[in-house]
């Protein structure tokens, strides 16, 4: 390793690389200044994006670290650059995506005077990080760097904040660097226990109506070769979580849908019926239980995941299995019986019937002028063949488009799963076309969500990056104004929302865009916005008052699912 006297600034910018990182998502300001004067003597090994909000930063880097399986990078600046991370910081805590931010601070002796942009980042954010910690010398900057980026991608990813006083990265320091895999009051890896294990395999062997729940915990353990060797050994119906879908071929003949509040109707209404339950890198989110009390009582239930914390929750674990799923499916396979649940199996074909009958058709193939929101998506299907990563913002329009966008390869669904957070989709979608630049990355959001990161335009226009970008409009903030119509009576309380013209505001940053409405327009605006490589923002007015089913009410059962 070198030795040799550098500033703190530079040391930060000789981590990165150390780490491997080639691309920063970021927004300068007075005290992280010394770390932009660094990096601009390494812009030939660094790429910086300016970002036009720190939350577009922060959620840009979440979507980098989901299509590439890399560590995030945020750079802010103190005081409202650091605190404009939050939002972010709690979406990917709650979606364990690991990102590394670096916010610059004042300098240690102004800290607690209430100096200028001066916020106490590392209280505020604990709640949000799995791990934060301040530097006031540079002597500490190659090592907690070098923890930051162990912890945020190891064991169950998440985000950390690293926060830098100005006098820090402005001393002189003997730089080397060394790696971090292990720290001592760090536990991040499990072995599967072997009578877990035995007794899972047992109990899968003996049942006669199990079900699989498979959630992101596949995807974050690249072991989606041995869940489909697992599923398909022993015949066993499989459901997604929101964030697990695309870690199992969507046209797989095991795939039976999303589980959930706007889940698929057999797996929800199954779920109470099942003997076995295996639960594997998902955590019982409350859309996906409904009410506790009355969730899967009659079922065994098989719980491979890798945080302790999770294990009995919210659901008993009658088998509990501690470890990385892909060592688990692993060590589960063998022991496994080749079986075919064929009359299982059928009962989830009859009930998907009755979903197509009640739900599906109507949606896919509406009567009346009126163009749905599911009907875009089937037709982008067709365009896509289930390659393209899309990328959701929050609402109707997210609802709908994880339940009928199919998709053949893992990584290709980036959404805001367990904070719901309406911003996201824009900025995540540069972020994941930036962290898998082969890939056609599409941002879909509603008109609502898209207008509260709309800036994030000025990225995409000033670094050439080739988004496509479709607005489902529906003038409705449309999930509020769902739930107001069903449990409000109707009450449409400031859900009414106007919008600029998009594709004029897209054309303002030398976008090219369109507005259509009608059905006879779908295909060819489609391909028009797929044409070529560059940027497009694609606005399709929708129906205003249409509803997402099926739906299981707040408090109600999983099997108390409604198709209207």
């Amino acid at each position: 390793m070198e030795n040799n006297k550098i500033l703190g600034s530079e040391a930060i910018i000789k981590c990165l690389l150390e780490e491997n990182v080639e691309t920063i998502f970021g927004y300068p300001g007075g005290a992280i200044m010394p770390v932009y004067d660094a990096l601009f003597h390494y812009m030939d090994k660094l790429n910086h994006i300016l970002v036009r909000h720190e939350q577009g930063a922060i959620h840009a880097a979440q979507g980098y670290a989901r299509t590439s399986g890399k560590t995030g990078v945020v750079f802010a600046t103190s005081g409202p650059g650091a605190t404009n991370l939050i939002t972010g910081l709690a979406d990917a805590m709650i979606d364990s995506t690991p990102v590394v931010c670096i916010t610059g601070q004042v300098a240690s002796h102004l800290l607690g005077t209430d100096a200028f942009q001066e916020t106490d980042v590392v209280n505020i954010s604990t709640p949000v990080t799995k791990w934060n910690y301040q530097v006031t010398s540079a002597e500490e900057i190659p090592m907690v760097l070098a923890k930051a980026f162990y912890i945020a991608n190891s064991g169950r990813p998440g985000p950390v904040v690293i926060d830098i006083a100005k006098d820090a990265q402005q001393s002189l320091l003997d730089f080397s660097y060394e790696k971090c895999n292990f720290i001592r009051s760090y536990q991040n890896k499990y072995e599967p226990d072997e009578d877990s294990i035995n007794q899972a395999a047992q109990l899968i062997n003996n049942a006669k109506k199990p079900l699989v729940l498979f959630g992101q915990g596949v995807i974050l353990a690249q072991a989606e070769k041995e869940f489909k060797e697992f599923i398909e050994k022993a015949g066993l119906p499989s459901a997604w979580t929101l964030l697990g879908l695309s870690a199992l071929d969507s046209n797989h003949p095991l795939n039976v849908g999303m589980l959930g509040m706007h889940g698929n109707y057999a797996p929800n209404l199954l779920t109470n019926q099942a003997d076995v339950i295996v639960a594997i890198g998902m955590r019982f989110d409350d859309r996906v239980t409904g009410d506790l009390k009355r969730y899967a009582k009659q079922a065994k239930v098989i719980h491979l995941e890798l945080d302790p914390s999770e294990i009995n929750k919210n659901v008993h674990a009658h088998v509990p299995v501690l470890g990385d799923c892909k060592i688990s499916l692993q060590k589960l396979l063998p022991l496994i019986n080749k079986n075919n649940h064929s009359d299982w199996r059928n009962e989830f074909a009859k009930l998907h019937d009755l979903e197509v009958e009640k739900v599906i058709e109507d949606d896919l193939n509406p009567k009346g002028e009126t163009l749905n929101m599911a009907e875009i998506i089937n037709k982008l299907n067709q365009i896509s063949e289930g390659k393209y990563v899309i990328v959701t913002d929050v609402g109707q329009h997210q609802m709908i488009t994880c339940r009928y966008a199919k998709f053949s390869e893992t990584r290709s669904n980036i959404t805001s799963g367990g904070l719901g957070t309406m911003g996201f989709a824009l900025p995540a979608a540069i972020g994941a076309k930036l962290g898998d630049k082969k890939r056609t990355v599409i941002a879909i959001a509603g008109d609502g969500g898209f207008q509260m990161n709309i800036q994030e335009l000025g990225t995409i226009a000033q670094f050439g990056i080739g988004v496509k970008m479709i607005i489902l409009n529906n003038s409705y903030l449309g999930m509020v104004r769902q739930w107001q119509e069903m449990f409000f009576d109707n009450r449409y309380s400031f859900v009414n929302i106007t919008s600029p013209d998009f594709p004029a505001v897209a054309k303002a940053y030398g976008i090219k865009g369109k507005t259509i409405s009608k059905r006879e327009e779908v295909e060819g605006a489609l391909k028009e916005l797929f044409a070529d490589d560059e940027a497009y923002l694609l606005e399709i007015k929708v129906g205003r008052e249409l509803n997402v089913f099926p739906m299981i009410p707040t408090g109600s059962a999983v099997d108390e699912c409604r198709l209207q």
